[in-house]
């Protein structure tokens, strides 16, 4: 179990070989994480995360595949919360979560990767969605639109991952899970640190994406 004000088990799960050998390369040790080889919908959780648009449209990719699992009313209840608590657009960066109405999997973890589907290249979106739904979940603020609360269980809150940008951005599997990873150490283990220059701000930010780094600023960068 990891160390956060809730304690938190994260699964990250995978369909196809790459993305799970990425996970476990990158994320298998990291206290807390488990990888998961399989449909996210059979791990033992709490929530899932969304990590499809800022609209809350559930028609496509793993989010459709929410929607045929747990009915259509999720996509209006997604819609609903993001019009009432955040203006109609739920931004990259932040999340909020929903009840599911499934005994299973009781919640679903609401944090875009894009705000309409598009191709991401050279993106840190993936990290920050995970950023935003770990913080969510560690953050002792976990309600409901209708004021409810979200029960956590003694052991602590269980949150499965799919791929983040994986499908329709065209995210490759290390770039995703080194930022995942990123986003973990971060947020979970309490390992950020303020950059201390904007140089540095700008090499963490580029080396989320690859191993190498430039003068973002200047022409023909």
């Amino acid at each position: 179990m990891v160390c956060s004000p809730v304690p938190v088990t994260i699964i990250l799960t995978a369909l196809f070989d790459e993305l799970a050998a990425a996970w476990q390369r990158h994320c298998g040790d990291i206290p807390g994480v488990e990888v998961v080889r399989g449909s996210i919908l059979d791990v033992d959780c709490d929530a899932v995360v969304s990590p499809a648009n800022s609209f809350g449209f559930m028609d496509g990719g793993i989010d459709r595949v929410y929607s045929e699992h747990f009915g259509p009313q999720l996509q209006r209840d997604v819609q609903r919360l993001i019009l009432q608590r955040h203006g109609g657009e739920l931004l990259v960066g932040q999340a909020d979560i929903v009840a599911t109405g499934d005994g299973a999997i009781p919640y679903l973890v609401v944090a875009p990767t894009m705000r309409v589907p598009t191709i991401l290249r050279d993106s840190v979106n993936p990290y920050l969605a995970a950023r935003a739904a770990l913080r969510l979940v560690t953050s002792q603020r976990l309600t409901l639109l209708d004021g409810g609360a979200v029960k956590v269980p003694p052991d602590g809150f269980r949150l499965a991952f799919p791929g983040l940008g994986t499908g329709v951005g065209r995210v490759g599997a290390n770039v995703c899970a080194r930022q995942v990873a990123r986003a973990l150490r971060d947020v979970v283990l309490g390992e950020f640190t303020p950059p201390a220059t904007w140089a540095e701000a700008s090499e963490r930010h580029q080396l989320l994406c690859g191993s190498h780094t430039r003068r973002l600023q200047h022409r023909g960068a």
